[in-house]
């Protein structure tokens, strides 16, 4: 399982936190049995792949408590299960197409008891809601997260950075960078530069300013 690469990287989460990301190996093995939500060979890996992915935003920047943060794409429930977890003043909303992967988001949010996350079968035209940042990973592209996400996101600034959204990306990005018709403030975050694990090479946290 190798939970204990998360104490490595961020070593100052509590016990009741450590705990509950802990149990995620679990949790997830099991459900893997009834529905593929990892996949099967890459369940081992939760802890690099998946848990500390997620998490490694958080090596650059912080969000205020209070913050609505949006998991377009969620999937299993990442990056926002792990999120929610250690952004305990945060409330996260998780939205997916498949039906039956919000159903496995909110089993393990139950059981973890993670007061702070509600997950929804949505897709991101529907959603109505709106929220300080958005969170994508692995779902698309640039041009189609920016599309999706802008009209999702609040006008007024709730700190420390402007509202905006969060793109987990891999490989060249260099031609997605490229949207067109904007002129998008955007950052560019190598993980592998705070948590240099052979992983992580050429793995970014893209974020663009509303």
């Amino acid at each position: 399982m190798k939970s204990d690469i998360i104490l490595k990287y961020f070593p100052q989460i509590t016990g009741s936190q450590f705990d509950k990301l802990n149990r995620l190996y679990d949790l997830y093995f099991e459900w893997n049995q009834k529905v593929n939500i990892i996949s099967r060979t890459d369940i081992d890996n939760i802890y690099l792949h998946h848990v500390l992915h997620s998490l490694s935003i958080l090596k650059f920047y912080d969000f205020k408590n209070g913050a609505a943060i949006l998991d377009l794409g969620t999937g299993g429930g990442f990056p926002g299960i792990p999120l929610s977890i250690l952004l305990e003043g945060c409330n996260f909303t998780l939205i997916d197409g498949t039906a039956k992967k919000i159903k496995v988001v909110n089993d393990i949010a139950e059981k973890l008891e993670l007061k702070n996350v509600k997950a929804l079968h949505l897709r991101a035209e529907e959603c109505r809601e709106k929220f300080d940042f958005v969170l994508t990973r692995a779902v698309s592209t640039l041009e189609k997260l920016s599309l999706w996400s802008n009209p999702l996101l609040k006008n007024k600034n709730i700190g420390p950075m402007p509202p905006g959204f969060f793109a987990f990306k891999g490989g060249d990005i260099s031609s997605e960078l490229q949207l067109p018709g904007k002129d998008n403030y955007y950052e560019i975050n190598s993980i592998y530069e705070k948590i240099p694990e052979e992983y992580f090479r050429e793995k970014y946290i893209i974020y663009f300013q509303k």
